[in-house]
């Protein structure tokens, strides 16, 4: 089956942009798209795609208040990837602490932009985690905050999946984990499964988000 994507941005050139580029491949089929985030939420529950693809910016309903609206409304959401023409935008930050599960620039190369729709659809690494650390180095709290200080320490991660977190914020893969730990990816995929569902994350990026926002992991 292939993946099914949801173009949101209140440029249509963009949005033509974009559905070219990702409905030229044969895996990926983009079933609807919207000019505000105002209108996602009952495409989602009409279409229900894969992978909103979803300006940060727009003028009734921008991509983060978006963003918590689908998160908090509809039943097993999809992943959602903010889009934006800059990259050291506070606005991106706060769609991933809303929930988002990357981000996209406006310019990038058209190989990007699938690989990115590809690697959110699949779960198993971070989508651009040089850049995730550096927003979150920019626009994070530093000492961490202190609600994401306790719910870390509520977690009680054990050593090893203390150990898998930091390296997912490295940006690893499970199989890259799993060569870094001389173990088999199930057990690395068991890892992961449990740090998500200690810190209370539908997804690796939002561990990483928690990670950051608690001091666990430094972003610099």
């Amino acid at each position: 089956m292939p993946v099914t994507v949801l173009l949101v941005d209140d440029e249509a050139l963009v949005r033509a942009g974009l559905r070219a580029v990702l409905e030229a491949q044969p895996d990926i089929e983009v079933v609807g798209e919207a000019a505000d985030g105002a209108a996602v939420i009952p495409l989602v529950r009409q279409l229900r795609p894969d992978v909103v693809a979803m300006d940060v910016r727009m003028p009734l309903m921008d991509g983060i208040e978006a963003t918590r609206a689908v998160l908090r409304t509809v039943a097993d959401p999809p992943k959602i990837l903010v889009v934006t023409t800059f990259e050291n935008d506070e606005y991106v930050y706060e769609a991933l602490r809303a929930g988002a599960d990357g981000f996209l620039l406006k310019r990038a190369r058209p190989a990007e932009i699938v690989h990115a729709v590809r690697l959110v659809t699949e779960g198993e690494s971070l989508l651009f985690p040089a850049s995730v650390r550096q927003l979150a180095a920019e626009y994070g709290d530093s000492a961490g905050n202190p609600a994401a200080r306790a719910a870390m320490e509520r977690a009680s991660l054990t050593e090893r999946e203390a150990e898998v977190l930091r390296l997912m914020a490295r940006g690893l893969s499970n199989a890259e984990i799993a060569a870094r730990l001389i173990v088999g990816t199930e057990t690395v995929k068991s890892h992961v499964s449990a740090v998500l569902t200690k810190l209370g994350s539908r997804d690796r990026t939002q561990a990483v988000i928690a990670a950051y926002e608690s001091g666990f992991v430094a972003p610099g």
